[in-house]
Formats: C-alpha cells, sequence, structure tokens
C-alpha cells in the first residue's frame, strides 16, 4: 500500500525571525547564539511507537506546543489520500516523528532535558519515544517545508497552489495562491481539505464567516473566492495574523473586506457569525464551544474539523451542551469534520 505523510495537527507555526521570544519559563531572557547575522536553532526530533499512533502523535505534539517549540511537523505514515485530497504531495517518512525546534541559547539544552522528562512520562500510556537533537541554521530548516507542498486539487473547483508553482487552471476554478510561510495551513492537510470542500457547500453569498485559528489564512481566502461576505480571522500567534494578512492581500481580498486580531475567541465582540470554522484539535474545539454557540447566527452553520475519530464522542457531548446539533459528519481516514447549526425549537 502506499502511503504518504501529511503535516498534522491544526496548528503548525514557524518562527525564524529574530524577534522569537527565548524566555525560558520561570526565567530571564536567555541569550541567542548565532554565526554571523545566521541565528541557530536546536532541531528536536521525537521518533515514537505506539499501540495507538494517533492518540500519541497528539500527545507528543501537545507537549511540544506547551513547551514553546516552534516549527513542528508530524511526520506519520498515513494511507494516500483519495484522488482530489493531496495525493502525492509528500514523501513518506521513515519513523513516526515529531519535530520542533528551539532558539539554541543557554538554556536550551535545559528545554531539552524537560521535553526528555515529560515524554518518557508517556511509557505508562505504551508509547516509547527517543528524543534527538542538533544544532542547524536557520537558513536549512526554514524553508524546508517547501518540498511538502505541491499544487493541490481540493475539489473539482478548489485548487491551492503555491506562489513559487506553476499552475494553469481549468475553466470555472477557483485558485488560491499561497505562501503558508511560518504558519499551518497548505491545503495538503486533510482536515484543511474537508474544510474547504465543505466551504464551497455551505458558503452563500454576502454572508459573514469566522475562522478561528486562521493559520496562513487558506480558508478565508477559499471562502472570500466563492462568495463570501465580511470576513473576520483570529489566532492566538500574530505571526499567523499578519501572514493571512499577506496572504489574503496576495489574492486580491480588499483590507475593506476583512478583518484580523492576534486573539483567543472568547476575547473576541459576540457577534453573530452565518459561517464559523474551526480546524483546530479537538480538545480546543470542546473548550470553545460556548464561545462558538454564543457567535453563531440562529440559521448559521459551524464547520469543526482538526478532530480524530476517537475524539468525536468529546465533541458530541460539548454540542448538546450548548444547544448545537451535528448535522452532517465527513471522514478521511483518521479524521472528521463536522457541519453543525443551532438546535430549532
Amino acid at each position: 500500500m502506499k502511503t504518504a505523510c501529511f503535516q498534522r495537527q491544526a496548528r503548525q507555526v514557524w518562527i525564524v525571525n529574530d524577534n522569537v521570544d527565548i524566555t525560558p519559563m520561570g526565567g530571564k531572557p536567555a541569550t541567542k547564539k548565532t554565526t554571523g547575522n545566521t541565528m541557530k536553532f536546536k532541531k528536536v526530533t521525537a521518533r515514537f511507537d505506539a499501540d495507538n499512533i494517533e492518540l500519541a502523535e497528539e500527545v507528543i505534539c501537545h507537549i511540544f506546543f506547551s513547551l514553546n517549540l516552534k516549527g513542528v511537523i508530524c511526520e506519520v505514515p498515513i494511507p494516500e489520500p483519495d484522488e482530489g485530497f493531496g495525493t502525492r504531495t509528500l514523501k513518506r517518512p521513515e519513523h513516526n516523528s515529531i519535530i520542533g525546534y528551539l532558539p539554541d541559547t543557554d538554556d536550551s539544552d535545559i528545554m531539552i532535558s524537560k521535553i526528555r522528562e515529560c515524554l518518557a512520562g508517556l511509557s505508562d500510556m505504551a508509547v516509547q519515544v527517543d528524543v534527538l537533537s542538533e544544532r542547524v541554521d536557520e537558513k536549512d530548516w526554514a524553508h524546508a517545508w517547501k518540498d511538502y507542498f505541491n499544487v493541490t486539487r481540493i475539489t473539482d473547483k478548489i485548487v491551492v497552489k503555491p506562489e513559487w508553482k506553476d499552475y494553469t487552471p481549468a475553466p470555472g476554478q477557483i485558485v488560491i495562491h499561497i505562501d503558508p510561510g511560518m504558519a499551518f495551513g497548505t491545503g495538503t492537510h486533510p482536515t484543511t481539505s474537508m474544510c474547504l470542500a465543505l466551504l464551497e457547500e455551505h458558503v452563500q453569498p454576502g454572508k459573514t464567516m469566522l475562522d478561528v485559528g486562521c493559520g496562513s489564512g487558506i480558508l478565508m481566502i477559499g471562502a472570500a473566492k466563492l462568495g463570501a461576505g465580511a470576513m473576520t480571522g483570529i489566532d492566538v500567534d500574530p505571526v499567523a495574523v499578519e501572514i493571512t494578512r499577506q496572504n489574503l492581500e496576495k489574492n486580491g481580498i480588499a483590507p475593506e473586506h476583512f478583518s484580523l486580531g492576534a486573539a483567543t475567541l472568547d476575547k473576541t465582540p459576540q457577534v453573530r457569525y452565518d459561517l464559523i470554522c474551526a480546524n483546530i484539535i479537538a480538545q480546543v474545539i470542546v473548550s470553545i464551544m460556548p464561545d462558538i454557540a454564543a457567535r453563531l447566527a440562529p440559521d448559521g452553520t459551524a464547520i469543526l474539523s482538526g478532530i480524530i475519530e476517537e475524539r468525536v464522542p468529546d465533541i458530541y457531548a460539548a454540542l448538546g451542551a450548548e444547544n448545537l446539533r451535528c448535522v452532517r459528519k465527513i471522514n478521511h481516514e483518521e479524521w472528521v469534520a463536522l457541519v453543525v447549526r443551532l438546535r430549532t425549537p
């Protein structure tokens, strides 16, 4: 069976600029190590094996994010997707691996020891992890993700094209020109592909849209090209917000057509939206479900993804608690996307 690797997780952040925060937890700012004008990083690789690969992947990624690793990539072999869902876009990895980066500072070895300590605790979950680290230059990895990103046909109508690739669209096709840069969202991941396909079905001309965790802006771009009205995008990472802005502009989306902010959903105004998208991990979706319900128009639609199959019961329970219901569920391998609406009296 052919296999492919997808850059997993609903949040992937690439931070390579000199303004990156390198303050260790509970400590004073550390000293960056550079060679000339090039900043050094520690590449941390967690190679793992487990009975439940998907759960192990999610837990290890959570540890990486909680310890502030950047540029997190998941390299896990999964069955090649159906045609139209990013086929043959990525090389097969040799190991189940989660990779992240730390600025190389006086305290980076302490952080790596902390990572090893946290991952060692996963043995209780029958997860075996081997942690490797090496020093790399910024230039050695800042553009490595480009090897994983090609022109991708999402549906017959929607195509995602990186700016460094050539593509001649067929009549009637919508082409999303995108440079994910330091933010998650290339269209090759099944969760993003499913969201775009569902947007094609549910975007109505002139209707408002909220993207929770906008990443690279790919969903906002798709919605705009499908005819959405005023759009709002939020992300906890300001780098992602800026990249979203750049990608919207590259696609000819006028600034008056969208607003962006670096914020969590609970800190945004309780404006009602016709369409809400949240392509983030299940744990976060569950935690923000009350805020999603508070911002969904009475006849609105929410598209929720970034969910693995075994977490669906948690999502359904959270929906029920907020008077929401799932009206459609689609799957791609272990990944799930849901179409959600408010319950009618």
